[in-house]
């Protein structure tokens, strides 16, 4: 029977030698929960990332899931980021940490002694966690519930550029649209907007058109870059956004979460009203735009 149960205990223990050395998936696991969505996250991780230095974001089989690697002098740290949504308002991040050139090396003196690879995995993770914190204290999203998007004709500009780029894209081309408008005395009637076309949130593209509402007349000016429609409203689940229109696809994740809470069918394309000019100069966080999910099948064609 003692011998029996000595094979038993060698064998758990070599199964274990085993597994930490050569099965292991990752050399450091480092774990945080944050008051943010899951795309919230995504959006920060990769903007983070690309603010270091030899970093760079290399898969994404989801939006929960990404792969980055870091270049720390001969080393090849290799990070897989996997965000777990808890409830509405938090979220879990598992960060699993390889150093690819080294990682056996890193398995027999962790156990030991308080190794390099360790404390630079610790201390980047905290890093990005700080970024984190700050970039949240920067917005506000306010879930409205199901509303309506009013119909408009407006003169726009179709546009395409990554999320990120999005409110570049627009300052760039808002003189255009305003100057247009006021040259050609066409009367104006609301806040501009922007209807997204396609979100490609694996890729974080977007085609949109940028809207700036007129009264429709029978004899518009015609512009080389400037066309003419007549967007079709509906109703759609609605947020309120607060801080600066660089960042407001925070709000589509939201509603992305909300319609998938309330198990409601939305097409997935957000519409954005803005209610402030950055050109104003005031604090971002006062800076107002309403976020719409077209609700499936209210869209007229």
């Amino acid at each position: 029977m003692f011998r029996k149960a000595f094979w038993v205990i060698v064998l758990i223990l070599l199964g274990a030698i085993l597994w930490y050395f050569f099965l292991k998936p990752q050399d450091y696991l480092a774990t945080f929960k944050a008051n943010a969505t899951p795309g919230t996250i995504n959006q920060t991780i990769k903007l983070w990332a690309k603010t270091l230095e030899d970093s760079q974001i290399i898969r994404q089989d989801k939006l929960t899931d990404l792969e980055q690697v870091i270049t720390f002098n001969d080393s090849v740290f290799i990070y897989n980021w996997k965000i777990e949504q808890l409830d509405d308002s938090i979220s879990r991040v598992n960060v699993s940490i390889k150093d690819s050139k080294h990682s056996l090396a890193n398995r027999l003196s962790m156990p030991f002694s308080d190794t390099d690879f360790e404390k630079r995995s610790k201390k980047t993770v905290l890093e990005f966690h700080e970024k984190l914190k700050e970039h949240l204290e920067k917005f506000r999203v306010s879930i409205k519930g199901i509303d309506s998007i009013p119909d408009k004709f407006c003169a726009y500009i179709p546009l395409e550029s990554s999320q990120i780029e999005k409110a570049a894209e627009m300052m760039k081309n808002y003189p255009h649209l305003d100057g247009f408008v006021l040259s050609s005395n066409i009367e104006t009637d609301g806040q501009p907007f922007i209807e997204i076309t396609h979100w490609d949130i694996k890729k974080d593209s977007i085609t949109y058109n940028f809207c700036y509402p007129i009264k429709k007349t029978d004899s518009l000016p015609e512009h080389k870059i400037i066309k003419y429609k007549q967007f079709k409203g509906g109703s759609a689940l609605k947020a309120i956004y607060n801080g600066n229109y660089i960042t407001s696809d925070r709000a589509w994740y939201a509603l992305l979460n909300d319609a998938k809470k309330q198990n409601i069918e939305i097409t997935g394309n957000p519409v954005e009203v803005f209610h402030s000019n950055p050109n104003m100069g005031n604090n971002e966080i006062e800076w107002v735009a309403e976020i719409y999910m077209p609700l499936t099948n209210t869209k007229e064609e």
